[in-house]
């Protein structure tokens, strides 16, 4: 039963400092001994560490800690298992994932919320679909990618 608790704990502790990368705020940051014993509880692995992070890492956890207390279970189970998946990842997929995130962050919000409609879109595809489609994304060559989206950009801007 130790054991489960201790994988439990871990896993709300990654998806904790994976809300954390994915959440921008303010808070002011605290002492150990200043949170409450909910925080202390979901934040125990950074405890031997937490005087010694800086100020905005210790808020970034705080907010993360704060999203994962105020998520009903099922919201919880989501995350849970988008933390499976970003463990299971290799160094070079995350690594690639936060260039991506870099990216769109840099993007107009009018871009950006053209990718979020666009990525909705393919999200409402029956899944054979979506599998369609990405097989044949991946079996493009860079050059036939680069036309196909010139295509789209070209096809968009005549609509």
């Amino acid at each position: 039963m130790k054991s489960i608790s201790l994988i439990t704990r871990s896993l709300v502790s990654g998806l904790v400092a994976l809300i954390w990368l994915a959440t921008p705020f303010t808070v002011s940051a605290q002492s150990w001994d200043e949170l409450s014993q909910e925080q202390r509880h979901l934040l125990k692995p950074f405890e031997n560490r937490w005087e010694d992070l800086e100020p905005n890492k210790r808020a970034r956890l705080l907010r993360g800690a704060e999203r994962w207390t105020n998520m009903n279970p099922q919201q919880r189970d989501k995350m849970k298992q988008r933390f499976k998946r970003w463990q299971d990842m290799t160094p070079d997929q995350r690594q690639a994932i936060r260039h991506r995130f870099q990216q769109f962050q840099q993007l107009t919000p009018t871009q950006q919320a053209k990718i979020r409609k666009a990525f909705k879109r393919f999200r409402q595809l029956p899944p054979d679909r979506r599998k369609r489609l990405r097989d044949n994304w991946r079996q493009l060559t860079p050059d036939q990618r680069t036309r196909w989206l010139q295509h789209l950009r070209d096809r968009r801007n005549t609509d």
